[in-house]
C-alpha cells in the first residue's frame, strides 16, 4: 500500500521537527499502521532557508518546496494537510480551502481552533475529513483525545490544572529565588521559554486559548473564547509572592 502523502504548511522549528519525527520513525510507523507516512510538499516564506534545513535533516528525502501554501492545499496527492503557519488569518483560510479539497487536517494552532473551532469542524462534518488538534493544548500530554475518548461516559464537573509552562517558570522563579518579575522574564527570553513579545503568555491569552477548547470538549459546548475571564500574571510582583506564602500560599 503507498504512503500516506502529507504537505506541511510552515517549515520552523516545528515542521523541521515533524519531518524528523516521520523520518525516524518511518519502519515503527508503517508496523502500527499499516501504511508509511510520507512529507510530500512543504510551503514556507523561504524556501531557500528551507530547503538549507531539509539537507541538514537529510540527504535521502527530497520534495518540492514551495513559498504558496496554497499549492499544497490544492495538490491532489496530499492528502492530509499539516497547519503550522500560527495566527488566525491565513492559516484559517488554508484549513478551509484544504478541507474543501477533501483534506484531512492537523494543527497545533490553539488560537485558531479556539477562535474558528466550530467553522473548522462545522466545514470537516460536511466534508467528512478530520480536522485533529492535541498538540493545541499539551503539546506531547494526550489530553484531547482523554477527554472525548477515554472520559467520554464520565461526567466533568471541573478542569483544574497548569497549562502554561512558561508562566509556571516565572511564578516559580519569584517564588523560589526571591527575583521580581521582569527579572525573570529577561531570564525566560533567553532560555527560550518566552518569545521576544511574551504578551501572549503574560496576559493569560494562550491559556485563555487552551482553556476555550478544554471546555468546549468537556462540557460539550461550543467553542466560547470572548467568554473567558482572562487574567494574566504581569501584574503578580515579588511582593504579592512573598504574602502568599506566609499565609501558606502559593500564586499559580
Amino acid at each position: 500500500m503507498s504512503p500516506i502523502k502529507i504537505g506541511l504548511l510552515g517549515f520552523g522549528t516545528v515542521g523541521s521537527g515533524t519531518l524528523t519525527v516521520l523520518l525516524r520513525n518511518q519502519e515503527e510507523i508503517f508496523r502500527r499502521a499499516g501504511r508509511g507516512i510520507v512529507v510530500a510538499m512543504i510551503a514556507v516564506r523561504d524556501t531557500a532557508r528551507a530547503q538549507k534545513k531539509m539537507e541538514q535533516i537529510t540527504r535521502d528525502h527530497r520534495c518540492p518546496v514551495v513559498s504558496d501554501p496554497f499549492l499544497v492545499v490544492r495538490n491532489p496527492d496530499i492528502e492530509i494537510v499539516v497547519e503550522l503557519i500560527g495566527g488566525t488569518t491565513i492559516a484559517r483560510e488554508l484549513v478551509l480551502a484544504a478541507i474543501a479539497q477533501g483534506k484531512h487536517v492537523v494543527t497545533a494552532n490553539k488560537a485558531l481552533i479556539a477562535l474558528h473551532g466550530d467553522e473548522i469542524f462545522a466545514a470537516a462534518q460536511a466534508a467528512g475529513v478530520m480536522v485533529t488538534f492535541e498538540a493545541a493544548v499539551a503539546g506531547g500530554v494526550p489530553i484531547i483525545k482523554a477527554l472525548r475518548e477515554g472520559l467520554s461516559a464520565n461526567r466533568i464537573d471541573a478542569i483544574v490544572g497548569i497549562i502554561n509552562g512558561s508562566t509556571n517558570f516565572i511564578l516559580s522563579q519569584m517564588r523560589e529565588r526571591g527575583l521580581d518579575f521582569a527579572t525573570v522574564v529577561q531570564q525566560a527570553q533567553e532560555l527560550g521559554y518566552l518569545e521576544a513579545d511574551p504578551s501572549f503568555d503574560i496576559k493569560g491569552i494562550d491559556a485563555a486559548h487552551k482553556i476555550t477548547i478544554v471546555s468546549a470538549i468537556a462540557f460539550g459546548v461550543p467553542m466560547q473564547f470572548s467568554k473567558v475571564h482572562i487574567e494574566g500574571i504581569d501584574q503578580v510582583h515579588a511582593l504579592d509572592v512573598r504574602y502568599a506564602a506566609q499565609f501558606g500560599y502559593r500564586i499559580k
